[in-house]
């Protein structure tokens, strides 16, 4: 089968490597119809992040389950189905408490390569999302958007749900990738009045306003701040998505609350160290961290994707099969995409 290997920063590629087989009596195998390259992917890509040479890539994708491992039942060979990122076993401490990206019964030998023609996924029986009917049932937009469903959309969501966005409320949205657009979809199906966007790419500003947002913000670091307490009259907003995992943007997501806010942290840390002083002085809550994908699709993103309530899918504004990985990450790379899609198979 086909499947995306990493060669070194600045190159992917297409290997023919061995179909995956259960391992585990929770597995299941995913012959996977959509994927698609994450922001968290250029990491590696750009040698920000080490990672061995030929390690399969990709954590995104929706499929059709092809085989379970003997303890999984609440999905069947044919079922259509979310792949979240995650691997909740659904019975854990973390699971319980609706944490399931912490999922505390990870097996240590899981294989994240979903940019591939199958995949292997464990912890199946609780993990996986169950989607009514088949690929064929979804028009291509709609299949988009349950795409997201396995990263984007879940983090945007868990940004605002750790921030405690509630309706009526000012909400900063720091951070304009995908998961940031998906975070101001989040602070809207949530409730919130005001949502002010941090960008300052024109197509993602308009993508941003067509989502929700009702004020952009093109600038950074204390221009920036000051630009909030102007939009807000000086006091902050109620609860900051800060998407981006930049010393600065954490910095920047402290300042522009009001004393009392609540920082939904999703943005991947990109240095160990932070001040934390700050959140002290301003009696500021920080939150936040893996998002729990399947807590969050199952109680609420799945079905406003079905019902029409949200498209998280318009964030895909490029499309490429397999054998052309390398310009899906070249258009990310270069931010002519601001997520490129992976049409792995026809349905």
């Amino acid at each position: 089968m086909k499947a995306t290997a990493f060669i070194e920063p600045g190159k992917v590629e297409i290997h023919e490597v061995a179909k995956p087989e259960v391992q585990l009596s929770g597995d299941a195998i995913i012959k996977i119809v959509r994927a698609c390259v994450c922001g968290s992917d250029l990491w590696f890509y750009r040698g920000i992040q080490k990672m061995a040479k030929d390690s399969r890539v990709g954590h995104e994708a929706i499929g059709i389950v092809e085989e379970v491992g003997d303890e999984v039942t609440n999905v069947k060979k044919g079922d259509f189905v979310i792949v979240p990122f995650t691997h909740g076993c659904g019975h854990c401490a973390a699971c319980l408490a609706g944490f399931d990206g912490d999922c505390m019964n990870v097996p240590e030998n899981v294989n994240n390569g979903y940019q591939a023609e199958y995949l292997r996924y464990v912890n199946a029986n609780w993990g996986l999302v169950k989607v009514p009917g088949d690929p064929k049932s979804y028009s291509d937009d709609q299949l988009k958007s349950l795409l997201t469903l396995s990263d984007v959309m879940a983090t945007g969501y868990h940004a605002a749900v750790t921030a405690e966005v509630k309706e009526g409320d000012t909400v900063v949205v720091m951070g304009d990738g995908a998961v940031g657009l998906c975070g101001v979809i989040s602070a809207k199906l949530r409730g919130a009045k005001r949502i002010i966007a941090m960008s300052r790419h024109e197509d993602r500003q308009k993508l941003a306003k067509e989502f929700g947002a009702t004020d952009i913000v093109a600038e950074r670091g204390d221009d920036a701040v000051k630009k909030v307490m102007e939009l807000t009259d000086g006091a902050g907003a109620d609860a900051i998505l800060e998407c981006v995992g930049s010393e600065q943007a954490v910095d920047t997501a402290v300042k522009v609350g009001r004393p009392g806010a609540v920082v939904g942290r999703v943005g991947i840390p990109q240095t160990p160290e932070m001040n934390t002083n700050n959140l002290f002085f301003r009696n500021t809550g920080l939150r936040g961290g893996i998002a729990a994908v399947t807590t969050h699709d199952r109680a609420t993103l799945l079905d406003a994707v079905l019902s029409g309530k949200i498209n998280p899918g318009k964030v895909f504004t490029q499309s490429f099969d397999l054998d052309h990985i390398q310009d899906a990450y070249e258009a990310m790379d270069e931010r002519t995409a601001i997520k490129s899609l992976l049409k792995v198979s026809e349905i």
